[in-house]
């Protein structure tokens, strides 16, 4: 079973606790917000939304500390956050644009993001910076391995496809928050759920 992970629009959206809560309900592995620009106050506020036992499941991109005082489960380092907060003892996970960067990391985190590897669903322009060969190359050297996730332009149909190359699992973002719709997440849920095991 490949690893799913769903990232938060960087802007609040409406209803976004419930549907975060029906994302994990329904087999999400885990939920990264991320609100680059968000006050203190709202990403309280969001947390608190939530019911405490899926804090675990919970990374934070933003506000580290709020990782510490709410015991969420994950932190995610990147330009904005090189570290992880003093005191933090969950799971670490970071941005990767190249594989250089990949490698350099893979000690001082449990899982990376690597990225675009399609062309963006929710970023007009961010189009995918590797090919096939490239992956299957990485993988095969280790680079690419099972706390690799893939990020961008990822629909649930492209997981095989992803496996294939050697990755653990998957990031989405704007395949899932297009429609938040009871029906659209269904829909988008029941993909993911008969993609994620399917290996060729």
């Amino acid at each position: 079973m490949m690893r799913i992970v769903v990232i938060t629009p960087p802007s609040f959206v409406t209803g976004e606790a419930e549907t975060i809560r029906r994302l994990l309900d329904g087999g999400i592995d885990r939920i990264h917000l991320r609100k680059p620009d968000a006050e203190e106050p709202d990403m309280r506020r969001l947390i608190e939304a939530l019911p405490e036992e899926y804090y675990p499941r919970l990374s934070l991109h933003d506000q580290h500390r709020l990782a510490v005082e709410y015991r969420l489960g994950g932190v995610h380092l990147n330009a904005r956050n090189p570290l992880r907060p003093e005191g933090f003892t969950g799971l670490v996970s970071r941005s990767c644009h190249s594989l250089d960067e990949l490698q350099a990391c893979a000690a001082t985190t449990d899982y990376r993001f690597l990225s675009p590897i399609f062309d963006s669903i929710s970023k007009n322009g961010y189009r995918s910076a590797f090919d096939e060969e490239t992956l299957r190359r990485a993988a095969a050297r280790g680079v690419i391995d099972a706390r690799t996730l893939a990020l961008g332009g990822v629909e649930p149909e492209r997981l095989p496809q992803l496996h294939e190359w050697g990755f653990g699992g998957a990031a989405l973002l704007g395949c899932i928050w297009r429609d938040t719709s009871g029906e659209g997440l269904r829909r988008t849920l029941d993909k993911i759920g008969k993609y994620q095991a399917i290996e060729r």
